[in-house]
């Protein structure tokens, strides 16, 4: 029987490799990653073959070294040559020691690199790789890998169903494989199948399918290295080799997972629940309950529902449907794969930002300032039409430098729009959504580096944001994305964190400049008012003296001229009435007495003491009550 084992062992091995070498030339042929990936799998199969039918051998060979030296035992009695160590007396089982203790933990290694390896390497170069599988070549690869999976299920079929009758431990490895891979010949014809009836991915799809699988069969085989490491050895137990995949077994015998689920409900309930009626019929009609789930699953796949707010693009085998945008509501479609669906909010007003990240604790922030960090900001160059001079240190103090004419600003910009055509939006471009903030933000870098920096952070927003809006919605137009662009917002506009405190400075140095200069302005006004008002006040008056001296002037050569008249009419009244107006003049002020006769003898008596003055014998004094 051992030996029985070890050509099917071998019969399994020339099977794989005969598999493994059609299908890689045919892989390459039809250019299919699913065949290629495939390929890996069978590629693992032969080496795990090979290494079960290579221990098989080993047990073989020490089987039959025992037997003989039974044999010459029996016949010779007991002599010193059969006294010997067991390590001279079988080499065989020595090698076969050495082989299981070495070579089969150093293989599982091997395995386990060459898996890990191989998922991750497949899955970079599946990303990257543009594998198109010709039309033409696809039907007669498609027989080609249907024939090998039949080829491995049946070979693969007999080894397993002879392993567990017979209980060989080394032939299920190879088995396993020989069904894993009918089974994944069989997943990439059905690839190959969707690609023939135009649903171009499915190769691509299969391909990621098996990659993620090879990974799953790396993790399983660090898992066996791990245990076995902490495993304990007890003589003459019998351990189950380290390459034997369970994965693999499990996926090659899927009705296995079955009786061991039977075992473990009969061990659990403490009876053969295994045995009853319905466990029986769940056993027996186990596959027409799960084909009925899969077609009503498939089923569900027939009516699709659009929400209020919301358009939908029908695909067919990956390409659209003539006029195939579905509005809100509930509609029909073939089932899935066949039909697809992709929903898009048509009428919901949609935001980005453009120039910062928003994160929760700046949004929720009372205040927010411009020396303070409060999102992850972008910097965008801006013009500066102000020419400054900067005056170098380190140089001499005739040594000044111009101030480069552009300058850094930090701006926020939410933009907001609305998708108008559904299916521009899906179909003209592969990333709709960042393309347009990718335009958004290129439009924004091109204006701003021609405008004012005081410009836009001043009175110029509207009229930024409104032409902001005008050529982001006509970049948007040149690449047809089907975009409506309702609103531009300049808000939070203000110099990089780390020069906004010295922004502000200067800010501020300028306004104290123009205060100062607009506070000298009041003052010259107000002096030069008062200056002129001054001066008109002096001339006023000097002009009001100059015409009251010169009228004066006039009067007194007047009146001497009409004195000479009077003067020569009648001399002595005219020096009479001379004398008494300059004597009126100068006594006008002086106490006078006046005599009215001069022939009597008065006494006249003059009190020269002060009297008291008019005014105060005029006093109104009021009494108290």
């Amino acid at each position: 029987m051992e030996r029985n084992a070890a050509k099917n062992g071998l019969v399994n091995l020339v099977a794989l490799v005969a598999v493994f070498v059609a299908a890689l030339g045919v892989t390459y042929y039809v250019n299919s990653l699913a065949g290629q990936v495939a390929s890996v799998f069978l590629g693992l199969g032969v080496l795990v073959a090979f290494v079960s039918w290579f221990q098989m051998r080993l047990e073989e060979n020490g089987r039959l070294e025992k037997l003989e030296l039974d044999e010459l035992a029996k016949s010779k009695g007991g002599s010193t040559l059969f006294e010997a160590k067991d390590n001279e007396v079988f080499p065989a089982a020595r090698a076969r020691e050495q082989f299981e203790k070495y070579f089969v933990p150093g293989f599982g290694v091997l395995l386990l690199l060459l898996e890990a390896g191989g998922a991750w390497l497949l899955w970079r170069w599946i990303s990257q790789a543009a594998g198109v599988i010709a039309p033409d070549r696809a039907l007669p690869v498609l027989s080609l890998f249907a024939i090998f999976a039949l080829l491995l299920f049946l070979f693969g079929r007999f080894s397993v169903t002879m392993a567990r009758l017979e209980n060989h431990r080394l032939l299920r490895p190879g088995a396993s494989f020989l069904l894993l891979g009918a089974y994944i010949c069989f997943i990439t014809a059905l690839g190959i199948a969707g690609v023939k009836v135009e649903f171009p991915k499915a190769d691509l799809y299969v391909a990621k399918g098996f990659c993620v699988l090879l990974g799953l069969m790396a993790v399983e085989i660090l898992i066996a290295l791990l245990l076995e490491i902490y495993r304990p050895r007890v003589k003459g137990k019998i351990s189950r080799p380290i390459y034997d995949s369970r994965l693999a077994g499990l996926l090659g015998q899927p009705e296995s997972l079955f009786t061991t689920a039977a075992q473990t409900i009969d061990y659990q309930f403490g009876f053969n629940v295994s045995e009853t009626w319905f466990f029986q019929l769940l056993k027996r009609n186990l596959l027409v309950l799960l084909l009925a789930q899969f077609a009503v699953l498939i089923l569900s796949t027939c009516v699709v529902f659009v929400d209020a707010g919301e358009q939908a693009v029908l695909e067919r085998f990956g390409k659209p449907v003539a006029g195939g945008v579905l509005t809100p509501g509930a509609h029909f479609k073939l089932p899935w794969p066949a039909d697809k669906a992709y929903q898009f909010r048509t009428e919901q007003i949609q935001t980005f930002d453009v120039g910062y990240t928003p994160d929760a604790q700046s949004e929720n922030a009372n205040t927010i300032l411009w020396s303070v960090g409060h999102a992850k900001e972008d910097n965008f160059l801006v013009a500066n039409r102000e020419s400054a001079t900067i005056q170098d240190e380190n140089a001499d103090a005739n040594d000044t430098l111009k101030a480069p004419p552009v300058s850094l600003i930090t701006v926020s910009i939410p933009v907001q729009f609305q998708i108008g055509d559904v299916r521009a939006w899906a179909y003209n471009n592969a990333d709709p959504t960042n393309l347009l903030q990718d335009l958004a933000t290129r439009a924004v870098v091109h204006y701003l580096a021609g405008v004012d920096l005081n410009s836009v952070m001043s009175q110029g927003r509207l009229e930024a944001a409104q032409t902001l809006r005008d050529q982001i919605q006509a970049a948007a137009d040149t690449r047809q994305l089907g975009v409506k662009i309702l609103f531009v917002g300049l808000q939070d506009i203000h110099p990089p964190v780390k020069v906004a405190a010295d922004y502000e400075k200067v800010v501020g140095a300028e306004q104290t400049k123009l205060a100062m200069i607009l506070g000298a302005r009041a003052d010259a006004i107000r002096t030069n008012a008062l200056a002129g008002a001054l001066a008109f006040t002096t001339t006023n008056i000097a002009e009001a003296a100059r015409q009251r001296l010169e009228v004066s002037a006039l009067a007194r050569a007047a009146l001497f001229t009409n004195q000479i008249p009077a003067f020569a009419a009648a001399p002595s009244v005219y020096r009479q009435r001379a004398y008494f107006q300059t004597f009126a003049a100068a006594t006008a002020n002086a106490r006078k007495y006046i005599l009215l006769v001069t022939n009597t003898d008065d006494v006249v008596i003059f009190n020269l003491e002060d009297s008291i003055r008019q005014d105060l014998l005029n006093l109104n004094v009021n009494e108290k009550p």
